[in-house]
């Protein structure tokens, strides 16, 4: 099993395979999975970091896998009114829905209610099967609430 360690910023040699996972995938630090090829690999991340698509990841071996976005199920919203299409991010965010946005369409993972509420603000949620890339938020995505150092909750006197 090929073990994957690294994140790397830019592909340094050749790619030796692909690495073809869902957006719930990504969000994981530890997994087993199977290249495109077929090849099993675990993968073993620092936590907190989101895969995107393009990513390329370093085996213990050095060799290097690239990572590419599923498709998966999700809604469509298209719209050429960016007033319209505001509205709608607004909404679907107010909801704390992952989000991806893009020029002219927003896209989530296919709800029937969120869609009835997209249909509601006046625009047509598309079911269909494409990769998903959502915004990884204010925080870069690895935004955690846990802490790791100490504060002072107390007034200053």
């Amino acid at each position: 099993m090929l073990i994957l360690v690294e994140r790397m910023t830019a592909a340094a040699g050749d790619l030796t395979g692909r690495l073809c996972l869902p957006f719930d995938l990504r969000q994981k630090s530890r997994f087993r999975a199977a290249l495109t090829d077929g090849r099993a690999v675990g993968v073993f991340l620092e936590r907190g970091q989101i895969l995107r698509d393009g990513d390329v990841l370093r085996a213990e071996d050095g060799s290097l896998v690239q990572v590419q976005s599923a498709a998966e199920t999700v809604s469509t919203v298209r719209t050429t009114d960016s007033k319209q299409l505001a509205r709608v991010c607004y909404h679907l965010g107010n909801r704390h829905v992952p989000l991806q946005i893009g020029d002219g369409f927003a896209r989530y993972r296919h709800d029937h209610v969120l869609d009835a509420m997209v249909a509601g603000l006046g625009l047509h949620a598309e079911c269909e099967q494409e990769p998903f890339e959502p915004e990884a938020g204010a925080y870069g995505g690895g935004h955690s609430h846990g802490h790791d150092h100490v504060h002072n909750h107390q007034p200053d006197v």
